[in-house]
């Protein structure tokens, strides 16, 4: 990738995902010079490489990630779509699952691309105030952006590329950090060498900032932490589910593929077969979610290479299970394996602002806090850890200091292990989420190295009129000079 190739950098970015993207992208596109550091082989992340390919409906996708939308759509125009929703269990058959199968008419959720809609259809999840979430509701309003993950990696890194201001190091990794003050000085890399940056974000499950010694918390908090009114008495280790996500293809045969020797018929591991969303792909293959595939403390009790291995055992039966029941899917292949898992909870650093269930359901209407960075309105969804599945009436707003490490300087952290409780975390965690926490943190990066400033003494207020111009969403309903800009480039 084109740009700079030193050893000193305003703004080192730790994670190639969709928050270090954004954070790169936002930082270099206002003349910063940016070094991103990824420890996997490819850019992207979860949302490319973890199988996650699909941007969930939902408030909170303006700028950077319709900017990405617009270069899929205009340089690959078949590697990119928007989705309506089909056939789903719960709206027809949700009394007969598990245990009268033949009555399921569909194995889960059914995504289906639907070529008149456009992206402005995808920027809402809650049905409002005192507004059922009916199928009818959800049919009208729930739609996503599936992509395919080579395309999604081509348009990121060319858009890093044009800003000739950002180097990219892959298969790297820090082994050593020297930190003072609140402050990261330098990292030493996996290759020996050195890294200096005047600020610092990142963008992983908060590895960084626990080795500068931020101070982090791990599972469900207990009640007295945040007075959240769903959570448990006592903490817990319990994590969000993970999920192991694999592709179909359409085949002109029909069969039902065999189980690899050693993997049972039945499900091991809970009792019975969890369902799944299914998305259509742009180029007519299928995205299947089991939710879920292991849950959380068992992924982090088997560590990495072991939980992915046993993901992989139950996704194959999972396939033969879905081939059995519902002959349609006999006529599909499993083609692919997501090469790592879709996490969705790890470590949250502390921060100067912690968001909580408590902000999250009082809404933007309620909130006081005048740094808000994005929004978003996804439900609040433990995937079965600790409570079910509770939609929004309103949005809410994501605050600059949700990014600020307690106490530090020069730190932000623009991923799912910002400043949010366990509660919080599980609705804030999207990818075009992600994506926009790591444009406010790119933009606040560029606004402290041009005063010379530490990053908590960026205004809120120049902050958020910075965002304002790059067409991020703030507010609830949309302005219409925004709303004018989106239909307009949509249009195009």
């Amino acid at each position: 990738m084109a740009g700079t190739n030193r050893g000193e950098y305003d703004l080192a970015v730790m994670g190639g995902g969709s928050g270090g993207f954004g954070a790169a992208l936002a930082a270099a596109r206002q003349g910063l010079e940016v070094l991103i550091i990824e420890r996997s082989r490819r850019f992207g992340g979860t949302a490319v490489h973890g199988g996650v390919n699909c941007w969930e409906m939902g408030i909170g996708g303006t700028g950077i990630p319709f900017d990405v939308y617009q270069r899929l759509k205009r340089g690959f125009p078949h590697s990119v779509g928007i989705y309506s929703t089909g056939r789903h269990f719960i709206w027809q058959d949700a009394w007969y699952w598990p245990n009268q199968l033949d009555k399921v008419s569909f194995p889960g959720g059914e995504f289906l691309i639907d070529p008149d809609r456009t992206y402005r259809d995808t920027l809402r999840r809650h049905p409002g105030a005192g507004q059922p979430k009916t199928e009818e509701w959800c049919r009208d309003h729930w739609h996503g952006v599936p992509f395919l993950p080579d395309a999604m990696e081509t348009v990121e890194r060319a858009m890093l590329a044009e800003t000739g201001k950002v180097a990219l190091r892959l298969n790297t990794v820090f082994t050593e950090i020297l930190s003072n003050n609140g402050r990261i000085e330098r990292v030493r890399l996996n290759d020996g060498s050195i890294v200096r940056a005047r600020y610092w974000v990142d963008a992983t499950d908060g590895v960084l900032a626990s080795a500068a010694g931020c101070e982090s918390l791990h599972g469900i908090d207990p009640r007295s932490l945040f007075d959240e009114p769903n959570a448990p008495e006592a903490p817990s280790d319990a994590l969000n589910a993970v999920t192991l996500i694999y592709k179909i293809m359409p085949s002109q045969k029909e069969t039902i593929e065999p189980l690899p020797t050693g993997i049972p018929a039945d499900c091991w591991w809970a009792d019975s077969f969890p369902p799944m969303s299914c998305v259509q792909y742009p180029d007519m293959g299928r995205n299947c979610n089991m939710l879920p595939t292991m849950e959380g403390r068992e992924q982090v009790l088997l560590g990495c290479q072991a939980a992915y291995k046993e993901c992989v055992r139950r996704v194959k039966a999972h396939w033969h299970f879905v081939q059995t029941h519902w002959p349609e899917f006999r006529r599909y292949r499993m083609v692919w394996l997501a090469p790592m898992l879709g996490i969705r909870e790890s470590r949250r650093v502390v921060c100067e602002r912690m968001l909580n269930e408590n902000d999250i359901r009082f809404g933007l209407s309620r909130q006081t806090d005048n740094d808000i960075i994005a929004i978003a309105d996804h439900a609040l969804d433990r995937h079965g850890e600790s409570g079910g599945c509770l939609e929004l009436d309103e949005p809410y707003g994501i605050p600059y200091r949700c990014l600020i490490p307690k106490g530090w300087r020069n730190l932000l952290v623009a991923s799912r292990a910002a400043g949010f409780s366990s509660i919080a975390a599980s609705s804030c965690r999207l990818s075009r989420t992600m994506m926009q926490l790591g444009q406010a943190a790119g933009t606040a990066v560029a606004l402290a190295r041009h005063l010379d400033a530490s990053l908590p003494e960026i205004s809120p207020a120049a902050l958020r009129d910075q965002l304002l111009r790059q067409h991020v969403q703030l507010d609830w309903p949309a302005p219409a000079e925004l709303t004018a800009y989106i239909n307009a480039a949509d249009d195009f």
